[in-house]
């Protein structure tokens, strides 16, 4: 594109501009000119032909002539130019005045960030003062000490309203109302010489049926299919035939280890699985009890087809069979030899998880879950045992955010989880009871980080309501990583096992902990210290109470 340099017009390509007499030399006169007539207008032409249009263009007559066409030229270069160097100039000002305050900026964010220095000298009954002496805030960062007051608002009113209510126990009666099917199935005795709680059940299919063909754990899964082919190939071989009818042997567990998450768990489990008298089920964590019975595969996928008890039963055919070769051998026959086999299951939501209680059970509790998964298991197996293993709720928090998110992690994001898991946890406290509170999926299902699974206590008291406290076995994963051979030593205790010979027990308490932090969290490090201290802050109450019921100060979490 060509321009006129006098008057700006625009040229089109092989234009040569006759038709502005302004253009024609010093000597134009705008006066005498035939086309401008003192008006000084000047017409657009293009392509040589005048044009009819509704504006024309004025210019203006100026002395300046030449540094007209330059800002026509240039102007919006040259204010961009200036726009930039006043906003460099700003910015520069700005950290040049702020410099001394770490962490000043014009616009604040609603959470301070800064970088602390890691110190493991650091205790937690230090305070916020101590901290910042630890920790120093890099420079030009926004420091996360700033947090801490507004946070420990929230916190402060949560305290507040903490009440430890003990909750009514539902009778028998209510509890067949709400699960017919499952009471139809599960008998109210067992086999008097097995230690495990078991029964013969009247299987009525013939060769050709599958009895797993509608198990909704193999249907769902891939990875348990395995386990079902074996099992569908060895099932008749373990019939019982009595009187021209089949019966199987069904069990339940004995024991259950039933929480926390990231608590250790798995480990616990793996190292159990090593006893010669210790059976667990097909999958470690069916998740029956609290999910899959109502539905539930996956929280975010919503519901489906319920499994019935069946499908949870078949879970322990495996170990079922085992238990029948003993009932059946000669020698038991011969001498009433009893069974001293045992099963567990380890699904670590057990203990806590009673989300999908809203969706089946009517709410008459002002938003308390009128029927606990406890009250449905004690119904059944009221001499059933349980074993929890707990961990300092703040670093089980921060595990539990580095083993489920999925994506930008970093101990600020999770800074900022919790600030706002607190927040929603605050507003729900104002309205409704600790108790609703702990137990509502809403809430649960809004938080970003699982605040709630700390609060052992809260769940802990529950299960005192319907089972006896010498019937509970609570450890602490701090114990347990520091002297495994004395944790298992109880917990063979606790189950009644038999003795193990040194090759057996070297086997079980030496094998590697399983289940470890991941390389890639590893190097994300600890979390901040001030997202520490809050939330000390807030689970301090917990566990106060937790060491009280327990009579174990160990489980106050001072020196971890």
């Amino acid at each position: 594109m060509r321009y006129c340099i006098n008057c700006c017009i625009h040229l089109l390509p092989y234009d040569l501009h006759r038709q502005c007499f302004r253009c024609r030399g010093p000597n134009h006169n705008n006066q005498k000119c035939p086309v401008c007539k003192g008006e000084n207008k000047i017409p657009l032409y293009t392509d040589s032909k005048q044009m009819k249009l509704l504006a024309v263009l004025e210019v203006r007559t100026d002395h300046r002539e030449s540094w007209n066409g330059f800002f026509c030229l240039r102007k919006g270069k040259l204010c961009s130019l200036i726009f930039g160097l006043i906003i460099m100039t700003l910015v520069m000002a700005s950290y040049i005045l702020t410099g001394a305050k770490h962490g000043l900026l014009l616009i604040p964010s609603p959470f301070h960030y800064g970088a602390f220095t890691s110190n493991p000298s650091l205790m937690d009954n230090e305070s916020l003062s101590d901290m910042k002496d630890h920790y120093q805030p890099s420079k030009m960062n926004i420091s996360y000490v700033k947090d801490y007051p507004s946070i420990k608002l929230i916190i402060d009113t949560i305290t507040s309203k903490i009440e430890f209510i003990t909750r009514e126990r539902p009778d028998l009666e209510e509890l067949r109302k709400q699960e017919p099917h499952m009471f139809s199935v599960i008998p109210n005795k067992f086999l008097p010489n097995s230690k495990n709680p078991c029964w013969y059940e009247e299987y009525r299919g013939n060769t050709t049926t599958d009895p797993y063909a509608t198990n909704s754990y193999a249907l769902y899964s891939k990875r348990f299919r395995t386990i079902f082919d074996y099992l569908r190939k060895v099932f008749w071989n373990h019939l019982y035939h009595y009187k021209d009818k089949h019966y199987r042997l069904r069990c339940l567990p004995h024991f259950y280890i039933i929480g926390q998450p990231k608590c250790g768990t798995t480990d616990l489990y793996d190292r159990l699985r090593l006893h010669p008298d210790v059976r667990f089920s097909a999958i470690k964590e069916p998740h029956w009890w609290t999910r899959k019975r109502f539905g539930i595969i996956r929280l975010r996928d919503g519901f489906h087809d319920r499994y019935p008890v069946e499908d949870y039963l078949d879970l322990f055919d495996l170990a079922a069979h085992q238990i029948q070769g003993v009932l059946q051998s000669e020698a038991a026959k011969e001498r009433g030899k009893m069974n001293n086999i045992i099963i567990g299951e380890a699904s670590a939501s057990t203990m806590w998880d009673n989300n999908a209680w809203i969706f089946f059970y009517d709410n008459s509790t002002e938003g308390e879950p009128p029927y606990l998964i406890q009250d449905f298991i004690h119904a059944f197996q009221p001499n059933a045992k349980l074993i929890i293993m707990l961990r300092d709720p703040v670093e089980r928090l921060y595990s539990d955010y580095l083993y489920f998110a999925s994506a930008n992690k970093s101990v600020e994001d999770f800074h900022e989880k919790v600030a706002e898991s607190l927040q929603l946890f605050e507003n729900c406290m104002l309205d409704y009871s600790l108790r609703a509170c702990v137990y509502n999926n809403t809430l649960n299902n809004a938080m970003p980080v699982r605040l709630q699974v700390g609060l052992y206590v809260v769940y802990l008291l529950d299960w005192l309501t319907v089972f006896d406290k010498d019937q509970i076995l609570v450890l602490r994963l701090e114990d347990h990583a520091s002297n495994v051979k004395y944790t298992m030593h109880m917990v063979f205790q606790f189950l009644d096992l038999g003795p193990l010979s040194e090759k057996q027990e070297a086997l079980i308490t030496k094998s590697p902990a399983s289940n470890t932090r991941r390389p890639e969290d590893k190097s994300l490090g600890p979390m901040l210290p001030t997202t520490k201290a809050i939330l000390r802050d807030f689970y301090r109450p917990f566990n106060t109470k937790l060491a009280q019921v327990l009579f174990d100060d160990a489980f106050l979490w001072k020196r971890t």
